[in-house]
């Protein structure tokens, strides 16, 4: 599996290391210590050296990203997983350190990002992107929604997994409509959408169990 996206792997280990390239660029230019936590409120309230912000955050971003790759690669039950799939294995560490990398810099430069709102964005893409694949994707131990009742039954598996990708899309949907709520409310709109796309596939799937 790891042969056939040589390519694609190149490239995501490539885009991981992005912020690391522009922090080098311009690190004479960055504060000895930078913004790399922010809290529910949108404000900073965690801050690490230079060094950790442009050099180890993205290599311990790339170093998850390979660590994704080859325990997906090991699991013998992934060996006919949909491409897909596998695709976002590969490329959701890749958005994450641009995203990260991308609000780092931009407080360091002086810029205020709307946090709770770029937030928003993100689980909202992410959500998307991972619902539309998720009834795409096998039965494996390393993809998907892992637990006791899908592992146990392939058909456990296919339909947790085929409604659970309809209520992830429909909720990435509302997560990028929470972009445009007042700032007062955004973050708990996001815990209060959040929770159910997180439970609902527990539930749904214990349901099936003890239905069939």
């Amino acid at each position: 599996m790891i042969k056939k996206n040589k390519v694609k792997l190149a490239l995501a280990s490539l885009v991981t290391l992005l912020p690391l390239l522009l922090g080098v660029l311009f690190w004479n230019k960055l504060p000895e210590t930078l913004a790399m936590h922010w809290g529910v409120d949108g404000a900073p309230d965690g801050w690490g050296s230079r060094t950790l912000a442009v050099v180890g955050m993205p290599l311990i971003l790339l170093a998850l990203l390979w660590l994704c790759v080859i325990v997906t690669a090991k699991d013998p039950k992934n060996k006919g997983q949909n491409q897909k799939a596998f695709g976002l294995v590969i490329w959701i560490v890749p958005v994450l350190s641009l995203f990260a990398g991308g609000m780092i810099y931009s407080v360091a430069f002086g810029y205020k990002p709307p946090m709770e709102r770029a937030v928003a964005l993100l689980m909202g893409v992410l959500f998307l992107a991972i619902g539309n694949y998720l009834p795409k994707c096998k039965q494996n131990h390393t993809i998907g929604i892992k637990i006791k009742w899908t592992l146990q039954s392939e058909e456990n598996w296919n339909a947790t997994h085929r409604i659970g990708g309809k209520v992830w899309v429909i909720g990435g949907v509302v997560l990028l409509a929470c972009c445009f709520l007042p700032k007062a409310f955004l973050s708990w709109a996001l815990l209060i959408v959040m929770v159910p796309l997180v439970v609902f596939p527990f539930i749904y799937s214990y349901r099936f169990y003890k239905t069939h």
